[in-house]
């Protein structure tokens, strides 16, 4: 299964920009990891903000929800960091079913 995975990081005024980036830099490698272990397709950081875009390759939703649990950055301030999900479906798939609906 896949899923669009947006990340929006805030921090408040009990953290330190040094200190988000320690936990932001655990966030990175924990993230590097799983793109080599091919469970993230790929992932960006949006240029002039805290947001992260993924595109994760996962087995099942609970997978999804137990690998967003575990990552550091929801650990360490998961009260300031907001995932908005999306289910892929592959374009192919999407483009056969509307073809087989035009043919019926």
């Amino acid at each position: 299964m896949l899923f669009h995975l947006d990340f929006n990081v805030e921090y408040d005024h009990t953290m330190c920009q040094s200190d988000l980036l320690t936990i932001w830099a655990e966030e990175a490698g924990a993230a590097l990891g799983a793109k080599e272990a091919g469970v993230v397709v790929d992932l960006w950081k949006a240029v002039g903000s805290r947001r992260v875009i993924a595109i994760v390759c996962v087995e099942s939703m609970d997978m999804l929800d137990q690998i967003l649990l575990d990552l550091p950055i929801m650990k360490k301030m998961g009260q300031h960091v907001q995932v908005h999900v999306t289910a892929l479906r592959s374009y192919e798939s999407f483009a056969a079913d509307v073809k087989e609906r035009l043919a019926a």
